[in-house]
C-alpha cells in the first residue's frame, strides 16, 4: 500500500473515533442523563481527556492525514512531514486519554452514599478490593442512580478509543516518515503513466 493511501485510511478511521471520544466525555458530565451540580461530577471528567485528548488533538492530524493521502498539493513530502508532526500530537492525545481513563476506572465515581454528601467511596481500595471486581459494593452509591455502571462503560469506551488512536497515530508517524523519506506513490504513478 502506498504511504498516501495508508495515510488516508488512518485519517478516515481516526475521525469517527475522535467524535465518539468527544461524545463519551460529554456524557460523563450527565450521569444517567441527569444534570448535576458542578461539585457532584467526578473530578477526572474535568481533565477533558475525551474532548481535548482523544478528540481535538486527534481530529487535527486526521484532517492532515486525509490531505496528505489525497491527490493534489498536499500529497507530497512536506504534507507527509506535517502529518508526522501532527500524528505525534495525536499520539500524545490518545495516550493522555488512556491515562485519565485508567485513573477514572481505578478511582471510581463521585457519588452520594446515602447521607447527602458526595464522596469517592472507592478511592482507597486496594487492587484486590477494587469495586471493578466486586459488584456487590456498587450498592454503596445511592445517587446518581447507576453512576458506577455509567462511569465504567464510558471510561472503558474512552480507554479503548485512546488505545486505538495512539496505535493508529504511531503507525502514521512511521508511515509519514516513510513517505517523507521515500516519497509518496503518486509521483511513481504519474511517471509510469507518462512513460507509456
Amino acid at each position: 500500500m502506498c504511504t498516501g493511501k495508508c495515510s488516508k485510511c488512518i485519517g478516515i478511521t481516526l475521525f469517527p473515533l475522535a467524535v465518539c471520544a468527544i461524545v463519551s466525555n460529554i456524557l460523563l458530565y450527565f450521569p444517567n442523563g441527569q444534570v448535576l451540580q458542578l461539585s457532584e461530577i467526578t473530578d477526572l471528567v474535568w481533565f477533558f481527556h475525551g474532548i481535548l485528548g482523544a478528540g481535538i488533538l486527534v481530529i487535527l492530524p486526521s484532517f492532515m492525514m486525509l490531505g496528505a493521502g489525497g491527490a493534489g498539493c498536499c500529497a507530497n513530502r512536506c504534507g507527509m512531514l506535517l502529518s508526522v508532526i501532527l500524528s505525534v500530537m495525536g499520539f500524545a492525545g490518545g495516550a493522555y486519554c488512556v491515562v485519565i481513563s485508567l485513573l477514572g476506572l481505578i478511582g471510581g465515581p463521585l457519588c452520594d452514599t446515602g447521607d447527602g454528601e458526595y464522596l469517592y467511596p472507592f478511592r482507597n481500595d486496594t487492587l484486590e478490593d477494587n469495586y471493578l471486581f466486586n459488584q456487590t459494593t456498587w450498592s454503596i452509591c445511592k445517587q446518581p442512580e447507576n453512576i458506577i455502571l455509567w462511569n465504567i462503560v464510558l471510561f472503558s469506551i474512552l480507554l479503548v478509543i485512546g488505545v486505538i488512536e495512539a496505535i493508529l497515530c504511531f503507525i502514521q508517524v512511521i508511515n509519514g516518515l516513510t513517505g517523507f523519506i521515500c516519497g509518496t506513490c503518486m509521483r511513481r504513478r504519474k511517471t509510469n503513466i507518462s512513460g507509456m
